[in-house]
Parts: C-alpha cells; structure tokens; sequence
C-alpha cells in the first residue's frame, strides 16, 4: 500500500487522498453581529463579584437569548458560576477584560448523563455546556477560567492515599462541553485552569477552533487530566492558530474504550481532523490518539511550532479495545520535544472483562515528514502480539537526539527519504 501525498498537483488532500472541503480553507471567525440581539448580563441583574455565586440569574438571561436567539454577553469583570446550559439559536460572547469565573465546589454542578473518558454515564456537567445546539458559538477576548486550584490539590492528595483511583473519583467538572452539535465555532477567547478536560467534543460535525489560548498549569500545582481539547465521535474538525499549554494530552482523540466498544452505539469514530499553524507549550503531547479510542482516519498536524512537548505523536495501544488509527499525518514541525514518535500499549486501568478473543488492533498510513526536531528519543516504539504496525513513512526529517535508535523491524513496509538523525549528548 502507497501512502498518498497530502498535497497532490497543488490540491490539498487529506492523508487518504480525499480532496479537502474548502470548509477548511475559511478560518475567519464568524462576526458577533451576525447572531443577533446581544444580551449583556450585567443589564439583567448580574453584578461584577468574583466571589458571588450567580449561576441561577446567568442561566436566565441565557433561557432569554433562547426565547428569539440571541448572543450572552460577558462583559468586563469577574463573574462567578456554576454550570450553565446554553440552548438552540444562543450564543456566548466574552468582551476583553471579561471573565466567567467556575466554582471550586463541585455541588454547584449538576449531575447529569454525560460522556467522560470514553463513557456515557451520569457526571457532572461543565461549566459551558451545549447539547444539539446546532450553529453554538464562543468567541471574544476574554477568558472562561475553571478555577481549578482546589480540585487539583484534591485530587493529588487523594491520589497519594489512593493510589489506584481514577481521573473521576476525584469529582470535578470539565470546562466546556458541546455535543450532538454541527457548525460550532470557538474563537479568540483564553480557556485556562480547567479542573479536568478544558474542551471536550462528543459526536460533532464542523467543529472550527480559532485563535484559542488553552492553558494549565504543570507547576507548582499540576493540573491533573487537564486536556486542551478531546475530539470524541466527531467528523470534519479545524483547529487553527491556537495555543495549548497544559498538564496532559494538548489533542487527544477519544471514542470509546473496552472489549465491545466498537459495538456501543455510543462510540465511535473521528474522521478529518486538521491541526494547523498552531504553537505549543508543555503539553504530554502535541496528537494522542488514545487511550479512550477505536477509529481514527485522516488525521493531519502541521506547520505547527512546539516546545517543552513530551511526545510530538503518540499512539495508545489498548490491549482491551480494539483499535485502528490509520492516515496520520505529521508534517512542517519545528521545536523540541522528549520524544518524537510513541507507540507502546497502555495499560491503565486495564480490563477485559472476560472476553477471550480479543481482536489484534492496527496502525497504519502514518507519515512524518519535512520536520526539525530535538529531542531525547527519537523512536520509542514497543513491539507487541496486541497490534500491527504498518506503512509507515519519515520523510525529510531533520533530527537530533540523545537516543537515536529505531528498530525498522518493528514496523512492516517502513519507508524512509532523506532522514537524519544526530547523536546529541
């Protein structure tokens, strides 16, 4: 099998071939005026107190945009909440110097059902929630910021107690939630200190993510599971000129995981994913597909900039899901990283349930190319019974590593074109 080049006679395709939408090719941000009257929650009885707990008379001028449709104002000043509910034809709009401001007590989230690390079960909602809300909208300069101090010295403490349990037993919300929605489009504003994943998109279609500014911090207090965004069941997504420093995963693909997750109709597939000229600070990883993940195809990551990454790809291999990722494509990367390309099996939380017949998973059609890299481990790749690797192309790389090694057995149909690796000390 040939890997088919992402640019063919000057078209821009995508890894398979497929040519892509001009969809995009348009990363504009949609202008604020274009949705209609602007409801400025201070006009409705919401004052400015970082300390005041507003959520009842916020989600009110929100059930009011719904009433015609209508565009929720966050003007400038610090406004506190738990978690809203935005609904069909409303939008969000955070003027600069505006902050809304989550709470650090978990009580003043609702619990509802929800999808969480590769589940759909009852959680507790994010701050920012949208459901079926086709057309949803953020945009501003101002800053939705989680609050999340004490859900992470929380969570760390109990984690020292108990050192098996998991990202949800230390109860927190996510930051922004959108699902079941299409046409969505976040721009310009600052999503920072999320007490767990920052943006979370379950079964979208035409996601565009422009100009965002994702933070979380790794010191002095890590922010745990703290994800810029989680694409979950979703096709034809854009994430572009954005920022993402954060203490896990900066792009992490979800879609289920367990034995019989391909079978759940819950789960699912991610399709067409583009992320372009971005830059990234700390992060686990700049493309993660995993660990909650069954399918993910024409995936691309390009004419990015990185530093203080971890792992520039990484691939989890799930020995209790089955799994394909195939179509990847890395390119036009400059920056540094601890390792270049990861492919081991992830084991945490390991369960299969009692299911004997567990299916080989597979990853395929990746390619890496016209990149630049530092790096400590150039090849950190497991061999393993559980999956196969196959089709794998380097091209043009550029790089510098204290390890240098790569095992070309591990990996059937290896292609390499113009690929140096220095030995650094």
């Amino acid at each position: 099998m040939v890997l088919v080049s992402i640019s063919v006679f000057g078209e821009d395709r995508f890894p398979d071939g497929t040519l892509i939408p001009d969809w995009f090719h348009n990363s504009v941000p949609t202008p604020v005026e274009n949705h209609g009257k602007q409801f400025v929650i201070t006009d409705y009885g919401v004052v400015n107190d970082s300390t005041l707990l507003q959520t009842e008379k916020i989600q009110a001028v929100i059930d009011l945009a719904a009433e015609n449709g209508g565009v929720v104002v966050i003007p400038k000043g610090t406004f506190l909440s738990g978690s809203l509910f935005f609904k069909p034809k409303t939008h969000l709009h955070i003027e600069e110097g505006g902050v809304l401001k989550g709470s650090d007590d978990i009580s003043h989230f609702a619990i509802v059902n929800t999808r969480i690390e590769g589940q759909s079960l009852k959680y507790f909602a994010a701050l920012i929630n949208a459901d079926k809300v086709d057309g949803f909208t953020i945009s501003g300069k101002g800053t939705i910021n989680g609050n999340g101090l004490r859900y992470w010295k929380s969570f760390w403490l109990r984690r020292a107690v108990i050192p098996k349990c998991t990202n949800m037993d230390e109860l927190r919300p996510r930051l922004v939630y959108i699902s079941n929605s299409n046409d969505v489009e976040l721009s310009g504003v600052r999503l920072i200190n999320s007490p767990f994943w920052t943006t979370h998109l379950y079964k979208c279609q035409r996601v565009k993510l422009l100009g965002l500014y994702i933070y979380a911090p790794s010191a002095p207090v890590k922010a745990p599971s703290s994800d810029a965004v989680d694409i979950d069941v979703c096709q034809d997504v854009l994430l572009k000129h954005c920022y993402f420093s954060v203490n896990d995963d900066a792009i992490a693909l979800k879609g289920g995981k367990g034995p019989w997750a391909d079978q759940d109709p819950n789960n699912g597939g991610n399709r067409n994913i583009i992320i372009e000229n971005c830059t990234y600070g700390f992060s686990h990883s700049a493309l993660t597909c995993g660990s909650e993940s069954i399918y993910n195809r024409n995936i691309v990551l390009r004419h990015c900039n990185v530093t203080g990454l971890s792992r520039l790809l990484w691939l989890k291999m799930r020995p209790d899901t089955p799994q394909h990722y195939e179509y990847i494509s890395v390119e036009d990367i400059t920056g540094d990283a601890k390792s270049f390309l990861v492919v081991k099996p992830w084991t945490q939380f390991f369960d299969l349930k009692g299911r004997t017949d567990m299916p080989v998973s597979r990853a395929n059609n990746v390619t890496m190319r016209n990149i630049k890299l530092k790096c400590n481990v150039f090849f950190d790749v497991k061999k393993s019974d559980q999956y196969n690797l196959e089709h794998f192309t380097f091209e043009n790389l550029q790089i510098e590593a204290k390890n240098p090694k790569c095992d070309k057995s591990i990996i059937t149909d290896f292609q390499w074109h113009n690929v140096t690796v220095e030995t650094t000390d």
